[in-house]
């Protein structure tokens, strides 16, 4: 198969005038409004397990909840993830904008910054430069581990003094006119994101009490649910797990993570075949994010899907079945 565009202009940008990493210009402010946006979900969800525990809980509200987590974790697969990073497939331009909002509302950071650091990290994975490797150099045992879980997990956000540099990362997204709107209004998207289960709340109930709790669960406790999900993919999916393929680096597969991140669990998978539009490779492999834009693709929304062929699939195993 033909390389990717993507591996291409990794390759091509590896020159010093694009080093791969940049400082942080403003760390103190990134920092805070990276604890906001963790903790406020966190202890949004406090509330809701006390609110629940005591009877104060309706199904419109886990139906708020479950709507806009599929929604906006499909935005982040199919959109952040799949489209912008890693060139997968092509779509309309509503399309590719409402996947992007999608992707926004999930607040896991604007999507310029989410690409480069997620090539970044496949460019590096689980070696020097990585930004969230479970396995940093030099720290050993048990408590190396936890340490290593956590920083995976969500310490290297907030140690991190250098972000991926996007000149060299993403240069094609840079020259995106659509795709630098969506990291400009990102904030925008984020309070959307919020204030359609407020609204949806409101409407369904005629009270603000109605309005706050859709605010609450399709809001907040959504938002800390997807963003740990996502977190767990770097944490876990690098901790572990079978591997299916061979790889230079630690990415394993978790089926049960894969039903809670559309397909982002077949992790090993994925760091094999980085351009795939499927992550779930092989038979039984719930993978929503790559059924969807299989659906998309027989509706004609969606073309050039990148497949891996059952040849090379092959030549990459390392868990081969006995023949």
């Amino acid at each position: 198969m033909q390389q990717n565009a993507v591996e291409q202009m990794l390759t091509q940008r590896s020159s010093p005038a694009h080093p791969p990493t940049l400082p942080r210009l403003h760390v103190a402010r990134e920092r805070f409004l990276i604890a906001l946006a963790v903790l406020l979900p966190l202890f949004a969800a406090a509330i809701a397990i006390a609110l629940a525990w005591s009877d104060s809980f309706h199904p419109r509200d886990l139906a708020l909840l479950i709507v806009l987590y599929l929604l906006t974790g499909l935005g982040t697969s199919v959109g952040f993830h799949r489209l912008f990073t890693h060139r997968s497939f092509k779509t309309s331009r509503p399309l590719k904008i409402g996947l992007g909002i999608l992707g926004s509302m999930a607040a896991q950071g604007p999507v310029l910054q989410w690409a480069a650091t997620h090539r970044r990290h496949h460019e590096v994975a689980d070696s020097a430069g990585d930004p969230h490797t479970p396995h940093p150099g030099g720290d050993h045992g048990e408590g190396g581990a936890i340490r290593g879980l956590f920083h995976a997990h969500l310490g290297w956000m907030f140690s991190a003094q250098e972000g991926a540099n996007p000149d060299r990362y993403i240069p094609d997204l840079l020259a995106d006119e659509d795709v630098r709107w969506l990291h400009r209004t990102f904030p925008i998207w984020v309070a959307v994101g919020l204030a359609v289960p407020f609204l949806a709340g409101l409407a369904l109930t005629g009270t603000w009490a109605g309005a706050l709790a859709g605010l609450l669960w399709g809001g907040l406790v959504r938002v800390f649910l997807l963003q740990h999900a996502t977190f767990s993919v770097n944490s876990i999916c690098h901790s572990f797990g079978p591997r299916r393929f061979q790889t230079g680096d630690a990415s394993r597969n978790v089926w049960w993570l894969s039903l809670i991140t559309f397909g982002e669990g077949w992790h090993n998978n994925h760091h094999a075949f980085p351009n795939s539009a499927r992550f779930g490779l092989m038979r039984g492999e719930a993978d929503l994010g790559g059924w969807l834009i299989g659906a998309l693709e027989r509706m004609g929304w969606a073309w050039d899907v990148v497949r891996v062929s059952p040849h090379r699939l092959s030549q990459r195993r390392v868990d081969r079945p006995a023949e």
